[in-house]
C-alpha cells in the first residue's frame, strides 16, 4: 500500500485536468481504473469506443479501491476479483458489480528456464520466487493455491519467496529481467510477453476461480457512458479484445 498516495495524487491530477470532454472533441471523456492484468486488452480496445474518449489508469485492484475510498472518482472500476468490487458496493462506493471475464492462475517461468519445470521444483534450494502481495488478487489467489499443498511442500515454497509485488506486472517484470526463477501470474500475462515467459499449468484441483468484475463508480462524471462501457466488457469490442488477450468469458 506504500504506492497508494503517489497513485492517488497522480490519478486525481489526471481527473482534474481532463474535465468532461477532450479539447476539440464532442465525445465525453470516460476514465477507467483497472487491474494491471487488464492493461493490454483494455488499451487495445480503447480507441475503438465510438461514444467516448477512454482514459485508462492501471494498478493493483486494492490500490485502485483505496483511491476510490479516499475520494477519487473514475467512471469505471474493473478488478481482478469479485471481493474488492463487492466490498465497495457494500460500502456504497460503486453500483452493483458485473462479472465480465475469467482468467487462469499459472506458474510462470522464463522461456529458457531449466531450473523450474513443475510446481514441485519450487521448494528446491536456490530457487527465487516472486508473488503478489497478500492484499492484491493475484497474491490472494497464490496463497490459496499454496494453502492446498501438503504442509511441508507449502513451507518449502514459502521459504523461497523473495519478492512480494504490488501488482501482477511487477511479477512479470521480475521474470523477464531474470531476477527470479518463477512466479504466479495469470495466463493472459504470459500471453502478453510474446514468448519471453512460459506458463506451467496448475493441477485442476489447485486452480482458484479467477473472476473479474467491473462497476460504475458512484459520483462518476459520465454514469450512463460508464454503464455502456461495463456492458461492452461482456459483449462488444472490449469483450473481443479480452478473448484475444487470453481471458475467458464470464460464467454468469
Amino acid at each position: 500500500m506504500r504506492r497508494a498516495p503517489f497513485l492517488l495524487a497522480a490519478l486525481a491530477l489526471a481527473l482534474g485536468s481532463c474535465g468532461g470532454d477532450d479539447a476539440g472533441s464532442s465525445k465525453p471523456t470516460l476514465t477507467v481504473s483497472a487491474a494491471s492484468s487488464l492493461k493490454e486488452a483494455l488499451t487495445s480496445c480503447a480507441s475503438s469506443d465510438p461514444a467516448a474518449t477512454v482514459r485508462l489508469s492501471f494498478a493493483g485492484s486494492d490500490e485502485l479501491a483505496a483511491q476510490i475510498r479516499q475520494g477519487v472518482r473514475p467512471d469505471v472500476f474493473a478488478a481482478a476479483n469479485t471481493k474488492v468490487p463487492d466490498a465497495l458496493f457494500t460500502e456504497g462506493k460503486v453500483e452493483k458489480p458485473v462479472a465480465f471475464a475469467t482468467n487462469e492462475l499459472v506458474l510462470a517461468v522464463p522461456a529458457d528456464s531449466v531450473e523450474v519445470r513443475a510446481l514441485a521444483d519450487l521448494g528446491d534450494d536456490d530457487i527465487a520466487i516472486a508473488v503478489g502481495s497478500e492484499s492484491v488478487p493475484v497474491g490472494a489467489y497464490t496463497r490459496d493455491v499454496l494453502g492446498r499443498l501438503p504442509p511441508a511442500q507449502e513451507k518449502a515454497i514459502v521459504a523461497n519467496i523473495g519478492s512480494n509485488e504490488p501488482d501482477v506486472k511487477g511479477i512479470v517484470g521480475k521474470l523477464t529481467q531474470g531476477a527470479v526463477d518463477a512466479g504466479f501470474v495469470y495466463a493472459s500475462d504470459v500471453e502478453a510477453t510474446d514468448g519471453a515467459v512460459r506458463a506451467i499449468r496448475l493441477a485442476p484441483a489447485l486452480r482458484p476461480d479467477v473472476t473479474y468484475e467491473a462497476a460504475v463508480v458512484k459520483g462518476a462524471k459520465q454514469p450512463e457512458t460508464a454503464r455502456r462501457y461495463v456492458r461492452g466488457l461482456r459483449e462488444g469490442s472490449c469483450a473481443d479484445a479480452l478473448r484475444q488477450a487470453g481471458f475467458g468469458p464470464s460464467r454468469t
